[in-house]
């Protein structure tokens, strides 16, 4: 038996004749940078994430790095965000030329804890870029507070969360700006690269559109240094097949996980996640975690991997503790809940066509193991 983290072969089967349609339609039309997908899937987001504005571009991580730029963020300029996330996250900034500034977690949520943010504003401050990890979103209601109170910009990292909802309202639509990612794993995925950004702001929007294409808003005429970071037409035809059914998958996401949760619960050492009750949560990764000394990450995993069961560790070494990131100054006790959490949790497979009897097995495994 091999249960994979995610399984793209499966979801790719159950609508293959829809996604063979949409990539010969582009084959066909021999359009493929900016055409009329790319078109229509902005809009097509929009709605969904309801914004007004939407626009694609080459991945999650330009999607960061265009959204922080068009929000007027400058080299030497601060940026408040969590060390508990991917690289992008924080290299998104520093490719600014600004410098993050990390806030300790919720030990519940493993988001940003909106009331350790506040001490960390300085005249150098510019914006807040909360992460919304693992599909569940971060505590948004006093972070947008703080952003009204000094004026600053609030960038939301949607990667994870495409889909999810805070206190009803769609993740990326509660701040200046939303940050998508349609790597192959994430709830709304891909078939190679590919990102978005979306806001309620004309100026924002207009300039990422500019800054994705060389600068320009018409061939040859440049207005600014720009990119080339553009949304293929080819992946945009794919994830507008995909987006119909996504409301469906995550609710099937949301199925599994509540399967795992009530598993878990009678396993002493392990922790389901926490859902706060003011979000929606999507459920990108389901990660638990390993309460106490007594369980050996390494070796559970090892034990799952014999049989045949992927699981993965996001993520193994908050960023203030990265080689490339020494030069901040930050050491080893400054965030003590990320620190803590980044031994402790542990992704299992949750997708769609994960059935019953295997998420059923996972669980027997831990419980097994850990008796």
């Amino acid at each position: 038996m091999k249960i994979p983290l995610v399984d793209l072969k499966a979801q790719y089967k159950s609508i293959k004749n829809e996604i063979d349609d949409a990539v010969q339609r582009v084959l066909e039309s021999t359009q493929f940078i900016l055409g009329q997908e790319v078109k229509a899937f902005e809009s097509e987001i929009a709605a969904y994430c309801q914004t007004k504005f939407a626009v694609g571009v080459a991945s999650g991580t330009d999607a960061l790095q265009l959204a922080l730029l068009a929000c007027g963020i400058k080299p030497g300029e601060e940026v408040i965000t969590t060390p508990f996330t991917f690289i992008a996250t924080a290299e998104a900034i520093t490719q600014c030329g600004a410098i993050p500034v990390f806030v300790d977690i919720d030990p519940k949520t493993c988001n940003i804890n909106p009331a350790k943010i506040e001490p960390k504003i300085t005249e150098k401050t510019r914006a807040i870029l909360p992460v919304h990890l693992y599909g569940q979103p971060a505590d948004m209601g006093p972070i947008l507070e703080l952003g009204k109170k000094y004026n600053l910009k609030v960038i939301e990292d949607c990667a994870q969360a495409m889909g999810a909802k805070y206190r009803g309202k769609m993740v990326g639509s509660l701040g200046d700006v939303g940050c998508l990612s349609f790597f192959p794993s994430k709830v709304l995925g891909a078939y190679g690269d590919g990102g978005m950004v979306v806001t309620n702001n004309p100026e924002i929007s207009e300039i990422v559109a500019m800054l994705r294409n060389h600068g320009s808003k018409e061939k040859y005429y440049h207005l600014m240094t720009g990119f080339n970071s553009r949304l293929d037409e080819l992946q945009a035809a794919i994830l507008r097949v995909k987006l119909r059914y996504l409301d469906k998958w995550i609710e099937l996401r949301r199925q599994k996980a509540s399967l795992y949760n009530k598993l878990f619960s009678q396993i002493d050492g392990i922790s389901p996640p926490y859902i706060a009750p003011d979000s929606y949560h999507v459920f990108n990764y389901y990660t638990i975690r390993l309460q106490g000394q007594r369980i050996n990450r390494d070796a559970l995993r090892a034990h799952l991997s014999s049989k045949g069961i992927a699981t993965a560790v996001y993520y193994p070494l908050s960023l203030h503790l990265q080689e490339v990131y020494r030069g901040l100054g930050y050491r080893a006790g400054d965030f003590p809940e990320g620190e803590t959490a980044q031994k402790q949790v542990l992704s299992l497979p949750i997708y769609p066509e994960l059935s019953k009897s295997q998420t059923e097995k996972i669980a027997q495994f831990i419980y097994n193991y850990l008796r």
